[in-house]
């Protein structure tokens, strides 16, 4: 029998309560949205003594004397700790830490749902970039992965070098990494759409956050033309006196042309707009794209450049959003990375691995590609084991997978 389900914003028992509309958002919510499950039974005195003690013993010392026979007897190889200090959540900011776990539940279900990868979301009460990369690190001997969520640039770039310089588990920013190689999947296809390659196309990418610089980061890493960056302030050139450590590395990387100004200078002529900033596109930037441009607005409820205005100019149109199509979803890479990596036991997920996770997901598109089409639907079935088994390849040939 279904458990019934209570109005989530009018449970308290009050008498003279005014009935309030019922929401299925907090109702879905309500208690949560995991559970931790059993993988064997507990039903007498002898599943006890074998579960727990005296029968335990004898793994906690082989253990003990073999510290590899971890991932072989406990759930370390299989689960992924899902870490966030709650500082850029969504579009809503700096909410805090209790406030993030709606969101890291919900990423460990995709995790599970998509991946088969078990996953524990931990939210951490302090903002500090050496105090969290030591409560990882100490947190570290329960997992077999690290991913990063929600936690705001600068200090997320940062704190993942950190981590992954002490751990030789897999440490994935995926507002950073899963962004960047799903925007590479979709952008290879929609090359080969228009007959182009990478190395044709110069792209302007609208943020220079996590995602803004990542994504730039490895689409040059992956063969792209060129690519400008811009932030509030306009073009992240080489001429600026403003950037940060981050923003002057990213300015030696890109824009080759040696552009300056505003984001809309950038876009005259581009091939490619890659919004993750927010905000709204003039038109009129729009339209001065070059022929058979390509526009990733994914913005998040809003769109940079609203679908119906990009289809004027250009030829292949992505979105954040779900009821659009071509939507560039983060779930169409680490599930199927985590369980690839979890899979061969890899230390770290390489540039390599993130290319064959993209390439992966570009081709499971196949004989459907098509403007509407350049990215799988993130229910397409084939996708995560797909993923999973070009990544694992990748780290085997890179010679670091374990087994």
């Amino acid at each position: 029998m279904a458990a019934e389900i209570v109005n989530p914003r009018n449970d308290s028992g009050t008498e003279g309560a005014p009935e309030e509309p019922f929401d299925p958002v907090f109702a879905l919510h309500r208690g949560g949205k995991m559970a931790v499950q059993a993988t064997v039974p507990v039903r007498n005195k002898d599943d006890l003594s074998l579960a727990y003690t005296p029968g335990v013993a004898k793994v906690c010392t082989a253990i003990a004397e073999q510290p590899e026979l971890v991932n072989d007897y406990t759930w370390k190889s299989q689960v992924v700790a899902v870490v966030t200090d709650g500082t850029a959540v969504l579009g809503l900011g700096d909410i805090g830490p209790e406030a993030s776990l709606p969101v890291m539940e919900g990423k460990a279900i995709l995790f599970k749902q998509f991946g088969g990868v078990d996953a524990v979301p931990i939210a951490l009460a302090t903002t500090d970039t050496d105090e969290i990369v030591e409560t990882v690190v100490r947190l570290a001997p329960s997992f077999g992965g690290v991913n990063l969520e929600d936690i705001s640039a600068p200090r997320c770039f940062e704190i993942e070098r950190k981590l992954q310089e002490r751990l030789d588990i897999p440490v994935f920013h995926d507002d950073q990494h899963g962004t960047a190689i799903v925007t590479l999947a979709a952008l290879r296809n929609a090359a080969k759409l228009t007959g182009r390659t990478l190395g044709d196309l110069r792209a302007v990418i609208s943020g220079a956050g996590a995602a803004g610089v990542a994504i730039a980061k490895f689409l040059l890493e992956a063969g792209l033309g060129d690519v400008a960056v811009a932030d509030r302030k306009g073009i992240v050139s080489r001429d600026r006196e403003d950037l940060n450590p981050v923003k002057r590395e990213l300015a030696e990387l890109t824009n080759k042309a040696g552009l300056t100004g505003s984001l809309e200078t950038a876009l005259a002529g581009a091939d490619v707009f890659i919004g993750v900033s927010g905000g709204t596109v003039p038109e009129a930037a729009v339209a001065s794209m070059a022929p058979n441009a390509f526009v990733f607005a994914m913005a998040n409820p809003n769109p940079e450049v609203h679908p119906d205005v990009a289809h004027k100019y250009a030829a292949v149109v992505a979105t954040g959003r779900s009821d659009y199509p071509n939507q560039i979803n983060n779930v169409l890479a680490f599930p199927g990375i985590f369980a690839g990596a979890l899979q061969v036991r890899a230390s770290r997920i390489t540039e390599g691995m993130k290319i064959a996770a993209a390439n992966a997901i570009a081709d499971v598109v196949g004989e459907q590609l098509a403007a509407d089409c350049v990215i799988p639907s993130p229910f397409d079935e084939r996708v995560a084991p797909a993923v999973a088994a070009a990544v694992a390849a990748a780290a085997r040939a890179e010679g670091i997978a374990r087994r």
